[in-house]
């Protein structure tokens, strides 16, 4: 298992090999360095994500005593009030009742409203990189895409949205393996500052109610149902964060990979009709989110291991990903792969409620690129972000000839 090394540049470069020597050891391994038992198989993997013995916290039945874990630092609390009250760490009812209020807004009616103006800015981003002959791909059209889509639907103003994206780079950072204390001290600041502006936000709502999520939020707590102010700042946070982060890293991951796969970006170029089953397919072949974590709440069973309650799960989204048990030819990027059971999305209860937009985006996106920029190439290559969890490029430097 000396392959699998979640520190290791190697290793964060390409770590797809390091994978399938995962799943050719078994389907569950213990892993020290992080206290964690190691899912690596897409049938496992898929099997626990609908488990209800499993859970993505676990105050909801026992204490920090109880379970056996220690309470975290008295400093990171800012944080974990945040992260804690969103509804993806949550179990129900508080996941029920909290989901079942946001996805008023992501219903497939309302998500296909916002088709044209993603579809509008999409292209709007492209034509600026074109007339400029190039540039860098993540922040001239990868990051403004979905940050502002996401911020439209909060109803944040266009002037408070530039710290968005560092609030929620920072705030990330807390879900890679054992951060250090320096990002831990980064991720405080940032829940600290988007708290309190949201807390702001969410009072101007009050007195003057827009067409916004936020103001939605508002309106079905004032109907009867129950949503605290601190709920509320968590599922706006989270919303952005995770309406944002999968979709930027997807669009760099996606466009890197063609570029090295230059008989399927060909392909793609002379067939736009390859768009959706291309987008299916590089979230795939370099998932954004390369694992998910979970609590075993009670005793589970995995090839014969018993799993003990109070155990954590890394369920290793990028290796089940890859899994040739149910993709053909996994390391072959394919774009005309038409039985793709990714989970970049997840599964079961916690399966992300924006898929449909963020699907949208990226086609958008793409197709924008494909129309606008047919001659664009690679200008340099890449920096992987130093990160594991979620995976991306410091930058995707791009020219149009």
């Amino acid at each position: 298992m000396a392959a699998f090394d979640p520190w290791d540049p190697a290793f964060l470069a390409d770590p797809y090999p390091a994978y399938a020597e995962l799943r050719a050891h078994g389907r569950v391994q213990y892993f020290e360095p992080t206290n964690q038992w190691l899912v690596p198989h897409h049938a496992d993997v898929s099997a626990l994500l609908r488990d209800r013995r499993l859970g993505r916290t676990y105050q909801h039945r026992f204490t920090h005593e109880d379970f056996g874990r220690t309470a975290p630092p008295a400093a990171h609390e800012p944080f974990h009030t945040l992260n804690d009250h969103g509804m993806l760490d949550l179990e129900p009812p508080d996941h029920t009742r909290i989901r079942r209020l946001v996805s008023k807004a992501f219903t497939p009616r309302t998500v296909e409203q916002l088709r044209p103006y993603v579809t509008k800015l999409a292209g709007e981003l492209v034509d600026r990189l074109v007339a400029a002959g190039g540039g860098d791909l993540l922040t001239d059209v990868a990051e403004p895409l979905p940050v502002a889509v996401i911020a439209e639907m909060l109803g944040i103003p266009e002037s408070d949205r530039a710290p968005l994206r560092p609030w929620s780079a920072d705030i990330c950072g807390m879900y890679e393996l054992n951060p250090p204390e320096d990002v831990a001290a980064r991720a405080v600041r940032a829940s600290v500052e988007f708290s309190e502006y949201l807390r702001e936000l969410i009072a101007e709502r009050r007195k003057e109610p827009g067409d916004d999520l936020i103001s939605g939020l508002i309106a079905a707590h004032d109907e009867g149902d129950r949503l605290t102010e601190q709920e509320m700042i968590s599922t706006c946070v989270l919303l952005l964060n995770a309406g944002h982060e999968a979709t930027v890293n997807a669009t760099v991951n996606g466009w890197y990979a063609l570029f090295r796969n230059p008989e399927q970006l060909a392909a793609l170029r002379a067939d736009h009709s390859l768009v959706p089953r291309a987008v299916e397919e590089l979230m795939r072949y370099d998932t954004p989110l390369q694992l998910f974590e979970r609590w075993v709440l009670d005793d589970i069973e995995v090839d014969g291991t018993t799993i003990p309650r109070g155990a954590e799960i890394a369920l290793l989204f990028g290796s089940a990903n890859h899994d040739p048990a149910t993709f053909p030819n996994p390391e072959r990027l394919d774009l005309t792969r038409t039985d793709n059971p990714h989970i970049s999305f997840s599964a079961g209860i916690h399966y992300c409620i924006g898929a449909p937009l963020a699907r949208i985006e990226l086609a958008a996106s793409m197709t924008a690129l494909l129309e606008k920029a047919p001659t664009l190439s690679l200008a340099a290559e890449p920096q992987r972000k130093p990160n594991f969890v979620i995976r991306g490029l410091q930058g995707l430097r791009v020219e149009v000839m």
